[in-house]
């Protein structure tokens, strides 16, 4: 997005296709784009957060896109809080329109790589307690697989 218009070049758009259009096969798989080289973090989506983010609508969908593509060189979003409550360095961007408040919980950046836990819709202020666990939960599953990861690392 250009500051100065506020308009989506053609090039952030190819770059959101790369984000939201790529069919890997397990959770958790590194999503990787020809940005990759340039320092860019990848993005890993765990659970059914890809697709219940392709669900939302297309504004909110290109919104939450775009503070995601921000993420990757390691800019501010536009929107977005801490949510210490679910973990340490866990954060949600936040967007909505005339119909419900959108929600992406991520993992910030570690080790060049953003963890997208969960995206869900509201319709009131209050995270439900339901998306509160899953975020939760699959916290804990990325950790323990980083973990597991560091130690294999190590013995290498």
């Amino acid at each position: 997005m250009s500051p100065s218009s506020g308009r989506i070049s053609p090039g952030h758009e190819y770059t959101f296709r790369c984000i939201f259009d790529r069919e890997d096969a397990d959770a958790g798989t590194l999503v990787k784009t020809h940005f990759r080289a340039s320092n860019l973090a990848a993005i890993v989506w765990e659970g059914d957060s890809r697709e219940v983010l392709l669900a939302f609508p297309e504004s909110v969908r290109q919104n939450l896109g775009f503070q995601l593509w921000r993420l990757r060189p390691g800019e501010m979003p536009k929107d977005y809080r801490p949510l210490s409550s679910i973990g340490k360095g866990v954060f949600e961007l936040r967007e909505q329109d005339e119909r419900a408040w959108y929600r992406v919980v991520y993992l910030s950046r570690n080790n060049d790589v953003i963890h997208v836990l969960h995206c869900f819709e509201k319709k009131t202020r209050v995270m439900p307690r339901r998306d509160f666990e899953k975020a939760r939960k699959r916290l804990k599953t990325v950790v323990e697989r980083l973990t597991i990861r560091g130690k294999h690392e190590r013995q290498s």
